[in-house]
């Protein structure tokens, strides 16, 4: 049966349960040489995995070969901005080489095209549900430049300071119309060619990092007026009470809604979520947080079913994840969090190449050990950061979807230089851990044990794809590509 959208292969078109602190090397040290495996659970021995047979549909072959899932989230970039100029994904109109699409810019007076960047420090633009609706525009995708005039990015409406230089285009324009290529991002296009990119993948909802967070492990974001009463939630993409609680440390829960790990915890399934080392919640110890992930980056901490689990040994730091990887113990399901300096937000005054290299040890690590054969790591960034992207998203629900983000499938059974078209979102990961590992189990109130109020079973709406259609698991498996962190 096609798949929705279509497909098109490149050569076509490519502890303390209240406590989380720890030490990591993601950035320095090889991890082995400083770490102890903490927590960890052993995935249970498997069979080797049938041979290709016509009487096995592909999720059961699915299932006999994938035994872990990596979710990598990094921050703040759209999919024009980082593969716009990718050979036959659906990228920036170009026209002789060169952007044919334009954005209205109210202080030079005239529409300007994207530009190539080559400085791998951004400013980027706001990213709030306001600026996502303002630069969606009803669809044209003409609010870019005009949301951030607007908002607080000082280069934006003083373009006459030298010291903005690096943050404009040739025309003057702000570096939110800025994309980079393959020489600027080495690792994730090669991983892009070699295995498959993703072009119609969308940020979960029209709105910012805590509710895409949210979003990526419950479907959902919402306001709660009982912490403890499920049904007591209504959808909010704002969310400035739950900030302030979660900045404040608050001890009590926010999130009283059913997310994932419910489920997983139901079924007896492992899960962790790998956070910065210094990061930590509630009662924290010490002022070192130098490798910290943010609260909004780290929710789960306030989930209810988190708690009322006794789950919260599941966020374990980064070093637990490399100790994992090289032993063979890594969980069914692993979220992966950057910590500050290495998640590629834009307007921190870090690299971009920062945030690579930490996501290229953690693929690495994974690759290197020896669950790889049964493994697929899927790397995306939370929302669009102010960036140009051309595709309107479109509309499942009154949440979302948000503005177009990268993403990228890696795995030894991957369809080797694909380019996947169908429309995605994070609903579509969740979709493929309920149907690898929970028997098909959705977060739907309807057939939850544990009931909510949510408005829409999103993992259920038909214009969501299906990421087993990235597999292909008649192939010999595609060996490890372990990259330079620093090419």
């Amino acid at each position: 049966m096609a798949a929705p959208n279509g497909m098109r292969p490149v050569s076509a078109l490519i502890a303390a349960a209240l406590l989380v602190v720890a030490t990591v090397t993601c950035d320095g040290s090889d991890p082995a040489s400083t770490t102890t495996v903490s927590g960890s659970v052993a995935s249970p021995p498997t069979q080797p995995p049938p041979s290709p047979s016509e009487d096995l549909t592909q999720l059961e072959l699915a299932q006999a070969h994938l035994q872990h899932l990596i979710f990598i989230v990094q921050e703040n970039r759209s999919f024009d901005h980082y593969f716009g100029t990718f050979p036959g994904a659906e990228g920036i109109p170009m026209e002789d080489g060169r952007p044919s699409v334009c954005v209205p810019d109210p202080i030079v007076g005239t529409c300007v095209p994207p530009y190539h960047n080559r400085s791998q420090v951004m400013q980027g633009g706001p990213h709030s549900q306001k600026a996502s609706v303002a630069v969606v525009n009803g669809g044209a995708m003409d609010g870019f430049i005009r949301t951030v005039v607007k908002g607080p990015m000082y280069c934006a409406d003083h373009r006459m300071d030298p010291s903005c230089s690096s943050y404009l285009g040739p025309q003057g324009q702000p570096d939110v119309m800025s994309y980079l290529t393959g020489r600027d991002i080495p690792n994730y296009w090669t991983y892009a060619k070699r295995f498959v990119l993703q072009d119609r993948l969308f940020a979960p909802a029209d709105s910012w990092t805590l509710p895409a967070h949210l979003f990526l492990v419950s479907a959902w974001a919402a306001r709660c007026s009982e912490p403890w009463d499920p049904m007591s939630c209504s959808s909010n993409l704002v969310l400035d009470e739950a900030r302030d609680l979660m900045a404040q440390e608050s001890r009590r829960p926010i999130y009283a809604w059913t997310d994932i790990t419910y489920l997983l915890h139901e079924q007896d399934v492992s899960w962790a979520y790998f956070v910065g080392d210094d990061t930590c919640a509630f009662e924290c110890v010490g002022t070192r947080r130098v490798r910290s992930t943010a609260d909004w980056q780290n929710p789960l901490p306030w989930f209810t079913t988190v708690r009322e689990n006794r789950q919260l040994g599941n966020i374990r730091p980064h070093a637990e994840y490399f100790a994992d990887a090289r032993a063979g113990t890594l969980p069914t399901v692993s979220w992966i969090m950057p910590y500050a300096g290495v998640g590629e937000h834009p307007g921190n005054g870090e690299p971009v190449w920062k945030g690579m290299r930490h996501v290229t040890k953690v693929v690495n690590a994974a690759m290197q050990g020896p669950d790889w054969d049964e493994t697929a790591i899927f790397i995306t960034w939370d929302d669009w950061g102010g960036f140009y992207d051309h595709v309107p998203p479109p509309r499942v629900d009154d949440n979302g979807y948000g503005i177009r983000v990268p993403g990228i499938m890696i795995s030894p059974w991957a369809r080797s230089g694909m380019i996947d078209s169908q429309t995605l979102s994070f609903d579509a990961y969740l979709k493929l851990i309920e149907d690898l590992f929970l028997d098909g189990q959705r977060l739907d109130p309807k057939t939850m044990s544990r009931p909510d109020s949510r408005p829409t079973v999103r993992e259920e709406v038909p214009i969501l794809g299906d990421l087993l259609e990235e597999f292909d698991f008649t192939q010999d498996p595609l060996p490890p590509l372990v990259r330079d962190p620093t090419p």
